[in-house]
């Protein structure tokens, strides 16, 4: 077998379909499994994928057991020469495992490959590419200066060797993998995918961001929202230091400092109320369910053009290509407010996401 896809999943069962739906899509002409490691999530998110994808290989943990426990659990059933660890609020191309392998057969020294990440609204990611971040790069970060952070030498589109990737999105070979011994265990959420891409790089193998191809990441990067989630990235951040690096006091310094005062760096909430202008459906034909649980009227569009500052464009899975969608979302100005949602192929809900630091809305069409 080529490929094995490991999603881990916890309370996300509409942003979950929406992203197999994708990824069957993307495997068609791969000899590739999928295999789904449910953390104990209580939305039936286990019941969705036996009614609607029993081709898929999934494991239900009794309890949430973590990123990276949860992760090894599903790589330990993989069999494909190479692994794609995924997210399940995604949405990949149809290309995208295609272009990726072709890529990663013709490149001599593999690593873990990453690539173009864009959130809800079509912005690129930055996280997509990251260096690795040493004390004084995190400190500058957490006071707003994220240039150094960020792996700047290359612009979102090209390819090229970057040293730290986000977990959304993880390509490498699985010997490679065991070879490393996956995500460590003593980071229950944060700083696992930072830890792997840097035991990668240590080993002597060569990371690469590959800007060919774009996928949707709905949640984004997370953002210092409050003193817990403060506690949980900065204590990941320690175990990363005394992993990797001799102790400092600086860093533990900073750590004490940065959970007290991360109210100050904080961004504002993004619950807002929500003003749509109108409603454009990409699509063939109206869709009577759609229209019934819209509050305005939907203007029916074969393409996007002549938007309106606020619209909110509703892309049509049944007819349209995951590829397509995406390449819309980039393209469209991102100065007129627009926001998105997709109504996946033989499916009665909408989702989408208007902010990167948000997990999104789904629409029941029921």
């Amino acid at each position: 077998m080529k490929l094995s896809v490991v999603i881990l999943n916890y309370n996300v069962r509409y942003f979950l379909e929406l992203c197999l739906k994708s990824v069957q899509a993307a495997i068609t002409t791969i000899d590739a499994e999928i295999i789904v490691v449910d953390n104990n999530s209580k939305d039936a998110s286990c019941q969705m994928v036996k009614d609607l994808f029993p081709e898929v290989v999934l494991i239900e943990n009794k309890e949430n057991f973590g990123f990276s426990k949860g992760n090894n659990i599903g790589v330990s059933q993989a069999k494909g020469e190479f692994l794609c660890i995924l997210n399940p609020d995604t949405v990949v191309a149809e290309d995208t495992f295609t272009s990726i392998l072709k890529f990663a057969e013709n490149t001599a020294n593999l690593g873990i490959v990453g690539c173009k990440l864009i959130d809800g609204v079509g912005a690129f990611l930055p996280e997509s590419k990251r260096n690795i971040p040493y004390v004084n790069t995190a400190f500058k970060k957490i006071l707003g200066n994220s240039k150094s952070y960020y792996a700047n030498h290359l612009n979102e589109n090209e390819t090229g060797k970057v040293d730290i990737f986000v977990g959304a999105f993880m390509w490498m070979k699985r010997d490679l993998y065991t070879k490393v011994n996956g995500f460590d265990e003593d980071y229950f959420m944060y700083g696992e995918d930072i830890d792997l891409s840097y035991k990668v790089l240590k080993a002597g193998f060569d990371n690469y961001y590959f800007g060919e191809t774009t996928i949707i990441h709905y949640k984004g990067e997370s953002t210092l929202k409050d003193k817990h989630y403060a506690r949980r990235f900065y204590g990941a951040m320690q175990i990363f230091y005394k992993k990797h690096f001799k102790k400092n006091i600086l860093f533990d310094m900073f750590v004490w400092f940065g959970i007290r005062i991360v109210f100050l760096f904080r961004k504002s909430s993004v619950n807002k109320k929500k003003h749509v202008s109108g409603y454009v459906f990409i699509s063939d034909k109206i869709n009577s369910k759609l229209q019934a649980a819209l509050s305005k009227k939907i203007s029916l569009q074969s393409h996007i053009e002549n938007l309106e500052n606020a619209t909110e464009l509703i892309f049509d899975g049944n007819i349209l290509s995951y590829k397509s969608i995406i390449s819309m979302m980039e393209g469209v100005d991102k100065n007129k407010s627009i926001t998105y949602k997709i109504l996946p192929k033989n499916a009665n809900f909408i989702l989408g996401s208007d902010h990167a630091i948000s997990r999104g809305e789904v629409l029941n069409l029921n």
